[in-house]
């Protein structure tokens, strides 16, 4: 490795691969600034901003909400007691492996000190069993191996008990690959075929499935063996991670949006984009309530169902089939994050973090006053606890109400100290915004180009030839959408990082071209 790769290096992860962008100017000159609109302030749009304006282009970003975040924005409340405090959707993991997401916090903090480690990510069934990472070794195959060797839920005899055949398409998982292998088979039919003990089955790959809001009979067996590949096969960061320190528009947001003003960005918030269209001379016209803004260049960073009413409201907007295409992307199930202020603490050996299974829809438990300083201050202040619910991929025909009084339930169940606690204040987020990888859907993910050269697109639901997924996906074609309109204009683009590419080691690769789809047939 170079002594400029060793530098630029992110992560511990000596087989992580560097992506290059094509080569150019470092920066456009003064006299030949485009302008360019982004279309979303979430993660995505604030990567395609970020390197847009760091490049000189004036950049204005549209945003429909008051602030900055997207899907990780907060809101400012008041408490019964007076306290201010930030609302948000609540805990996302940072794990080491999010390169370039972490990259591009680190332009406001280098050292990412307004992220903390939580030491372990300990998974729980109701049944009583529990899964811990804290000690699993993270360079694969120890790390495969060292869980074997520590967990409740997955011993040897499981491992000799699976279809070693089956599973050895987990040992080299590539992109896009793993989609033309696997992208017609559930998640489960995979899990099936491979035998996986059923508690295995719970704690470990339904706890990944659903970090996707997705029920794993329903998603796509490529996601979920790409997801493997990326936290626990395929990288020696391991499953440990990162979290704010404080809420995220002041740990995160605020920062990244001063950022821009300085680079000369102009941030509209609570103004939506209503219709994009592509003149004949190869500008882009923007609307939004009542306004038309002149544009040489756009990137779209929305959610599925944003995107979707975009294009649906901009006729001129592509041809017939991407516009398909587009419509056909899929907006997973309602997911409802519970804020709840308690009167007492809990258990002071209660983790930050507990993935949760067979509680009867609660999918995760976070303690917020175990890392959070707001959360942390308010508990010290009052002698209570800020705890936080959540369900992902909530059934159809569930109300809202119903499923908090059962979030509740299962969380007495699961910490029984809680079953004197009051709850002081509570505070709910009830959403269906996230997108949706079903069975056979890749084929019909749209890419960061578009059928126009001055519009591309960014998201997690955008499709990516990296081994990236969520908040990291959602960063990195950020600045792969800035970065090709950047090429066409013969700028240079960001460098990226990615886990490796493939399975980490010939011997490993080679089994892995042995199995699938003939040992499991397809579902």
């Amino acid at each position: 490795m170079s002594a400029a790769r060793r530098a630029a290096r992110r992560g511990r992860d000596r087989k992580a691969e560097i992506i290059a962008p094509p080569p150019g100017r470092d920066r456009f000159a003064p006299g030949d600034r485009p302008r360019v609109a982004v279309a979303g302030g979430g993660i995505a749009g604030l990567a395609a901003a970020t390197l847009l304006a760091e490049r000189g282009a004036r950049v204005t970003l549209y945003e429909r909400e008051e602030s900055l975040g997207g899907r990780l924005a907060g809101r400012r409340v008041r408490l019964s007691d007076g306290s201010r405090v930030t609302m948000s959707r609540g805990f996302h993991a940072f794990f080491r492996q999010y390169y370039n997401l972490r990259g591009l916090l680190r332009r406001t903090d280098p050292g990412l000190d307004r992220l903390r480690p939580l030491p372990d990510y300990p998974l729980r069934h109701s049944g009583g069993l529990t899964d811990s990472f804290a000690r699993v070794p993270r360079t694969p195959p120890l790390s495969a191996l060292g869980f074997v060797a520590l967990s409740p839920t997955f011993g040897w005899r499981d491992l000799a008990a699976m279809d070693a055949r089956a599973a050895l398409p987990l040992l080299d998982v590539r992109v896009p690959d793993v989609y033309r292998r696997f992208d017609d088979m559930s998640a489960t039919a995979f899990l099936e075929g491979v035998r996986f003990p059923e508690a295995a089955h719970h704690l470990a790959f339904e706890v990944f499935s659903r970090s996707f809001f997705a029920d794993p009979r329903e998603l796509s067996a490529a996601e979920l063996l790409l997801m493997f590949h990326i936290y626990f096969l395929g990288s020696a960061e391991g499953l440990l991670f990162d979290v704010p320190t404080e809420p995220f528009p002041q740990a995160l947001w605020e920062p990244l949006g001063d950022y821009l003003h300085r680079l000369g960005a102009d941030i509209r918030t609570d103004t939506p984009v209503r219709e994009v269209r592509p003149d004949g001379d190869g500008r882009v016209r923007v609307r939004t309530d009542g306004t038309w803004d002149d544009h040489d260049a756009a990137v779209l960073a929305l959610d599925p169902g944003a995107l979707r009413a975009l294009v649906a409201a901009s006729p001129e907007l592509g041809t017939t089939a991407w516009r398909d295409d587009v419509a056909a992307l899929a907006t997973a199930p309602p997911f409802l994050v519970s804020r709840l202020w308690l009167d007492r603490p809990v258990r002071a050996d209660r983790p930050g973090f507990l993935g949760t299974s067979g509680y009867d829809g609660l999918d995760n438990v976070s303690v917020l006053d175990r890392y959070e300083g707001e959360a942390a201050r308010w508990a010290a202040r009052t002698g209570g606890s800020v705890v936080e619910l959540h369900a992902y991929a909530v059934p159809d025909g569930q109300e809202p109400a119903a499923v908090r009084h059962r979030l509740v339930d299962a969380l007495r169940r699961a910490y029984p100290e809680t079953r004197e606690a009051r709850i002081t204040d509570e505070l709910h987020e009830w959403r269906a915004d996230c997108p949706f990888f079903p069975v056979g859907s890749h084929a019909r993910r749209p890419p960061v180009r578009t059928p126009h050269p001055n519009v591309t697109l960014a998201g997690d639901a955008i499709r990516c030839d990296l081994p990236v997924a969520l908040m990291e996906r959602a960063a990195t074609t950020g600045f792969l959408a800035a970065g090709a309109l950047l090429a066409d204009r013969g700028v240079r683009g960001q460098v990226l990082w990615t886990v490796p590419r493939a399975g980490r080691s010939a011997a490993l690769r080679a089994l892995g071209g042995l199995g699938g789809l003939g040992r499991l047939g397809r579902r």
